[in-house]
Protein backbone atom coordinates (compact mmCIF):
# COMPACT_ATOMS: atom_id res chain seq x y z
CA UNK A 1 0.00 0.00 0.00
CA UNK A 2 1.47 3.07 -1.19
CA UNK A 3 -1.13 6.01 0.95
CA UNK A 4 -0.69 7.00 4.53
CA UNK A 5 -4.20 5.91 7.17
CA UNK A 6 -5.15 8.47 9.10
CA UNK A 7 -5.55 6.52 11.99
CA UNK A 8 -7.97 8.50 14.46
CA UNK A 9 -9.97 11.69 12.92
CA UNK A 10 -13.78 12.58 13.82
CA UNK A 11 -15.22 13.56 10.85
CA UNK A 12 -19.25 13.39 12.51
CA UNK A 13 -18.16 16.83 14.14
CA UNK A 14 -20.01 19.58 13.71
CA UNK A 15 -17.36 21.16 11.81
CA UNK A 16 -17.53 19.18 9.13
CA UNK A 17 -21.37 18.64 8.20
CA UNK A 18 -21.23 21.21 5.83
CA UNK A 19 -18.17 19.70 3.39
CA UNK A 20 -17.23 16.15 4.40
CA UNK A 21 -17.26 15.14 1.50
CA UNK A 22 -14.85 17.57 0.12
CA UNK A 23 -12.97 16.88 2.98
CA UNK A 24 -12.41 12.95 2.09
CA UNK A 25 -11.02 14.10 -1.65
CA UNK A 26 -9.38 16.81 -0.57
CA UNK A 27 -7.38 14.08 1.90
CA UNK A 28 -6.87 11.59 -1.21
CA UNK A 29 -5.49 14.20 -2.98
CA UNK A 30 -2.74 14.35 -0.44
CA UNK A 31 -2.05 10.52 -0.83
CA UNK A 32 -4.35 9.80 2.82
CA UNK A 33 -6.55 6.69 1.19
CA UNK A 34 -8.00 5.88 4.36
CA UNK A 35 -9.52 7.41 7.59
CA UNK A 36 -10.41 5.30 10.94
CA UNK A 37 -13.39 7.21 12.76
CA UNK A 38 -13.53 6.31 16.25
CA UNK A 39 -16.55 7.39 17.86
CA UNK A 40 -17.24 9.03 21.09
CA UNK A 41 -20.78 7.90 22.48
CA UNK A 42 -23.41 6.03 21.88
CA UNK A 43 -25.57 9.28 20.21
CA UNK A 44 -22.98 9.16 17.68
CA UNK A 45 -22.61 5.22 16.69
CA UNK A 46 -24.90 5.31 13.74
CA UNK A 47 -23.44 8.59 12.18
CA UNK A 48 -19.64 7.08 12.49
CA UNK A 49 -20.70 3.89 10.79
CA UNK A 50 -23.10 5.38 8.36
CA UNK A 51 -20.10 8.20 7.28
CA UNK A 52 -17.13 4.88 7.04
CA UNK A 53 -19.40 3.93 4.71
CA UNK A 54 -20.53 6.55 2.78
CA UNK A 55 -16.32 7.52 2.58
CA UNK A 56 -15.44 4.19 2.09
CA UNK A 57 -13.58 4.30 5.41
CA UNK A 58 -13.30 2.77 8.83
CA UNK A 59 -14.68 3.06 12.00
CA UNK A 60 -15.00 2.33 16.45
CA UNK A 61 -17.27 2.47 18.57
CA UNK A 62 -16.65 3.26 21.99
CA UNK A 63 -17.51 5.99 24.53
CA UNK A 64 -15.65 8.63 25.37
CA UNK A 65 -14.29 9.61 28.97
CA UNK A 66 -15.46 13.41 28.00
CA UNK A 67 -18.98 11.93 27.63
CA UNK A 68 -18.81 9.89 30.98
CA UNK A 69 -20.12 12.28 32.82
CA UNK A 70 -23.50 11.98 30.51
CA UNK A 71 -23.40 8.74 29.86
CA UNK A 72 -26.01 5.78 31.58
CA UNK A 73 -25.09 2.86 32.28
CA UNK A 74 -27.32 1.16 29.77
CA UNK A 75 -25.04 3.31 26.82
CA UNK A 76 -22.77 -0.34 27.86
CA UNK A 77 -25.46 -2.60 26.71
CA UNK A 78 -26.04 -0.40 23.83
CA UNK A 79 -22.41 -1.06 23.03
CA UNK A 80 -22.20 -4.44 23.59
CA UNK A 81 -25.63 -4.88 21.04
CA UNK A 82 -23.47 -3.07 18.62
CA UNK A 83 -20.86 -4.26 18.43
CA UNK A 84 -22.95 -7.89 18.45
CA UNK A 85 -24.65 -6.64 15.21
CA UNK A 86 -21.91 -5.37 12.96
CA UNK A 87 -20.01 -8.49 14.18
CA UNK A 88 -19.83 -9.00 10.19
CA UNK A 89 -19.65 -5.36 8.97
CA UNK A 90 -15.87 -5.34 7.41
CA UNK A 91 -15.53 -1.44 8.45
CA UNK A 92 -15.85 -2.40 12.08
CA UNK A 93 -12.41 -2.19 13.39
CA UNK A 94 -11.92 -1.61 16.91
CA UNK A 95 -13.83 -0.65 20.57
CA UNK A 96 -13.07 3.11 21.00
CA UNK A 97 -12.48 5.69 21.65
CA UNK A 98 -12.14 4.83 25.35
CA UNK A 99 -9.83 5.10 27.84
CA UNK A 100 -9.05 7.66 31.13
CA UNK A 101 -9.08 11.91 31.13
CA UNK A 102 -7.28 13.35 34.52
CA UNK A 103 -6.63 16.91 32.60
CA UNK A 104 -10.37 18.53 32.08
CA UNK A 105 -10.86 19.74 35.89
CA UNK A 106 -15.03 18.19 35.80
CA UNK A 107 -13.58 14.93 35.69
CA UNK A 108 -10.41 15.11 37.99
CA UNK A 109 -13.12 14.26 40.93
CA UNK A 110 -12.92 10.96 43.04
CA UNK A 111 -16.28 10.41 42.08
CA UNK A 112 -15.14 11.02 37.88
CA UNK A 113 -12.48 9.41 38.24
CA UNK A 114 -14.05 6.17 39.45
CA UNK A 115 -16.78 6.65 37.08
CA UNK A 116 -14.40 6.72 34.33
CA UNK A 117 -12.50 3.45 35.37
CA UNK A 118 -15.57 2.14 35.69
CA UNK A 119 -16.52 2.58 31.62
CA UNK A 120 -13.19 1.89 30.85
CA UNK A 121 -12.70 -1.33 32.37
CA UNK A 122 -16.28 -2.60 31.37
CA UNK A 123 -15.65 -1.36 27.59
CA UNK A 124 -12.02 -3.37 27.80
CA UNK A 125 -13.83 -6.20 28.63
CA UNK A 126 -15.96 -5.90 25.83
CA UNK A 127 -13.04 -5.61 23.65
CA UNK A 128 -12.06 -9.17 24.71
CA UNK A 129 -15.59 -10.46 24.32
CA UNK A 130 -15.84 -9.61 20.58
CA UNK A 131 -12.43 -9.89 19.66
CA UNK A 132 -11.37 -6.50 18.82
CA UNK A 133 -8.71 -4.08 19.08
CA UNK A 134 -8.88 -0.65 21.12
CA UNK A 135 -8.44 2.58 20.89
CA UNK A 136 -7.08 4.66 23.94
CA UNK A 137 -7.36 8.43 24.70
CA UNK A 138 -4.30 9.19 27.11
CA UNK A 139 -4.17 12.14 28.63
CA UNK A 140 -2.41 12.44 32.09
CA UNK A 141 -3.38 9.05 32.57
CA UNK A 142 -1.37 6.61 31.14
CA UNK A 143 -0.41 4.76 34.44
CA UNK A 144 -3.62 4.01 35.48
CA UNK A 145 -4.54 2.84 31.75
CA UNK A 146 -2.17 0.48 31.44
CA UNK A 147 -2.74 -0.77 35.68
CA UNK A 148 -6.27 -1.83 34.20
CA UNK A 149 -4.41 -2.76 30.88
CA UNK A 150 -2.40 -5.24 33.08
CA UNK A 151 -5.26 -6.64 35.01
CA UNK A 152 -7.53 -7.32 32.31
CA UNK A 153 -5.03 -9.18 29.77
CA UNK A 154 -4.91 -11.55 33.21
CA UNK A 155 -8.56 -12.52 32.93
CA UNK A 156 -10.53 -14.60 30.34
CA UNK A 157 -10.06 -14.81 27.85
CA UNK A 158 -6.54 -14.30 28.39
CA UNK A 159 -3.77 -12.60 25.87
CA UNK A 160 -2.30 -9.67 25.02
CA UNK A 161 -3.99 -6.43 23.46
CA UNK A 162 -3.73 -4.69 20.24
CA UNK A 163 -4.62 -1.16 19.37
CA UNK A 164 -3.36 2.36 19.51
CA UNK A 165 -2.76 4.86 22.12
CA UNK A 166 -4.09 7.93 20.38
CA UNK A 167 -2.04 10.93 20.57
CA UNK A 168 0.51 9.34 23.06
CA UNK A 169 2.09 11.79 25.14
CA UNK A 170 3.45 10.60 27.81
CA UNK A 171 7.44 9.50 29.22
CA UNK A 172 9.41 6.87 27.17
CA UNK A 173 8.91 4.37 30.41
CA UNK A 174 5.38 4.68 29.52
CA UNK A 175 5.61 4.41 26.03
CA UNK A 176 7.77 1.27 26.59
CA UNK A 177 4.83 -0.13 27.96
CA UNK A 178 2.43 0.27 26.28
CA UNK A 179 4.28 -1.26 23.26
CA UNK A 180 5.11 -3.96 25.65
CA UNK A 181 1.31 -4.26 25.40
CA UNK A 182 0.71 -4.44 22.10
CA UNK A 183 -0.06 -1.02 21.33
CA UNK A 184 1.16 1.32 18.48
CA UNK A 185 1.36 4.81 19.75
CA UNK A 186 -0.36 7.47 17.78
CA UNK A 187 1.24 10.96 16.55
CA UNK A 188 -0.11 14.03 15.26
CA UNK A 189 -0.20 17.89 14.90
CA UNK A 190 0.80 18.63 18.44
CA UNK A 191 4.24 16.92 17.59
CA UNK A 192 5.02 19.62 14.93
CA UNK A 193 5.62 22.50 17.77
CA UNK A 194 8.61 22.83 18.14
CA UNK A 195 8.58 23.40 22.02
CA UNK A 196 6.82 19.91 22.81
CA UNK A 197 10.76 19.00 23.05
CA UNK A 198 9.52 15.49 25.13
CA UNK A 199 6.87 14.53 22.31
CA UNK A 200 9.64 15.61 19.74
CA UNK A 201 11.74 13.47 20.92
CA UNK A 202 9.70 10.35 21.63
CA UNK A 203 9.04 10.25 17.88
CA UNK A 204 12.52 10.79 16.92
CA UNK A 205 13.85 8.05 19.14
CA UNK A 206 10.87 5.67 19.80
CA UNK A 207 10.88 2.11 17.60
CA UNK A 208 10.15 2.68 14.04
CA UNK A 209 7.05 -0.12 14.30
CA UNK A 210 5.62 1.74 17.28
CA UNK A 211 4.63 4.49 14.94
CA UNK A 212 1.43 5.32 13.56
CA UNK A 213 -0.08 8.57 12.41
CA UNK A 214 -3.06 10.52 12.80
CA UNK A 215 -4.84 14.15 12.73
CA UNK A 216 -7.45 13.64 15.78
CA UNK A 217 -9.16 16.32 13.25
CA UNK A 218 -10.74 18.88 13.37
CA UNK A 219 -8.98 18.74 17.11
CA UNK A 220 -4.70 19.29 17.88
CA UNK A 221 -4.03 21.26 14.94
CA UNK A 222 -0.66 21.49 13.35
CA UNK A 223 1.53 24.28 14.41
CA UNK A 224 0.72 26.01 10.90
CA UNK A 225 -3.47 25.92 11.93
CA UNK A 226 -2.89 26.92 15.36
CA UNK A 227 -4.42 30.47 16.54
CA UNK A 228 -3.56 31.55 19.78
CA UNK A 229 -5.59 32.73 22.67
CA UNK A 230 -4.20 36.61 21.82
CA UNK A 231 -4.92 35.87 18.60
CA UNK A 232 -8.29 34.66 18.16
CA UNK A 233 -9.05 37.28 21.15
CA UNK A 234 -7.94 39.56 18.24
CA UNK A 235 -10.27 38.26 15.70
CA UNK A 236 -8.18 35.37 13.88
CA UNK A 237 -10.14 31.98 13.58
CA UNK A 238 -8.70 28.99 14.43
CA UNK A 239 -7.83 26.70 11.43
CA UNK A 240 -9.25 24.02 11.04
CA UNK A 241 -7.22 20.44 11.05
CA UNK A 242 -8.20 17.63 8.67
CA UNK A 243 -7.17 14.10 7.13
CA UNK A 244 -4.98 16.37 4.02
CA UNK A 245 -2.79 17.66 6.79
CA UNK A 246 -1.72 14.48 7.50
CA UNK A 247 1.36 13.91 5.15
CA UNK A 248 3.10 17.44 6.35
CA UNK A 249 2.23 16.40 10.04
CA UNK A 250 4.54 13.25 9.28
CA UNK A 251 6.76 15.28 6.91
CA UNK A 252 8.19 16.82 10.89
CA UNK A 253 8.34 13.06 12.16
CA UNK A 254 10.74 12.10 9.43
CA UNK A 255 12.82 15.16 9.89
CA UNK A 256 13.13 14.15 13.30
CA UNK A 257 13.60 11.08 12.69
CA UNK A 258 16.37 11.33 9.91
CA UNK A 259 14.67 8.95 7.27
CA UNK A 260 12.50 9.19 3.57
CA UNK A 261 9.37 10.28 4.32
CA UNK A 262 8.25 7.06 1.96
CA UNK A 263 9.72 5.33 4.66
CA UNK A 264 7.55 6.21 6.98
CA UNK A 265 4.60 6.03 5.11
CA UNK A 266 5.54 2.40 4.72
CA UNK A 267 6.01 1.54 8.35
CA UNK A 268 2.93 3.83 9.71
CA UNK A 269 0.46 1.99 7.19
CA UNK A 270 2.09 -1.39 7.99
CA UNK A 271 1.68 0.02 12.01
CA UNK A 272 -1.81 0.47 11.35
CA UNK A 273 -2.59 -2.69 9.91
CA UNK A 274 -0.99 -4.44 12.99
CA UNK A 275 -2.53 -2.47 15.48
CA UNK A 276 -6.30 -2.68 13.66
CA UNK A 277 -6.17 -6.30 11.84
CA UNK A 278 -9.72 -5.75 10.30
CA UNK A 279 -8.22 -2.89 8.16
CA UNK A 280 -5.73 -5.85 5.98
CA UNK A 281 -8.89 -7.37 4.41
CA UNK A 282 -10.78 -3.80 4.35
CA UNK A 283 -7.97 -2.09 2.33
CA UNK A 284 -7.02 -5.12 0.16
CA UNK A 285 -10.34 -6.33 -1.16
Amino acid sequence: MTFWIDTHCHLDAPEFSADVAEVAARARAQGVGHCVLPAVGAGNFQRVRALAHALSYSYALGIHPLSVAEAQDADLETLDAELTRCTADPRLVAVGEIGLDYFVPELQSAAMRERQAYFYRAQLKLARKHGLPVILHVRRSADMLLKHLRDLAQAPPAGGWRGIAHAFNGSEQQAMAFIKLGFKLGFGGAVTFEPALQLRRLASQLPLDALVMETDSPDIPPHWLYTTAAGRAAGRAQGRNEPAELPAIAQQVAQLRGIPLEVLRAASTANALHALPRLRALLTC
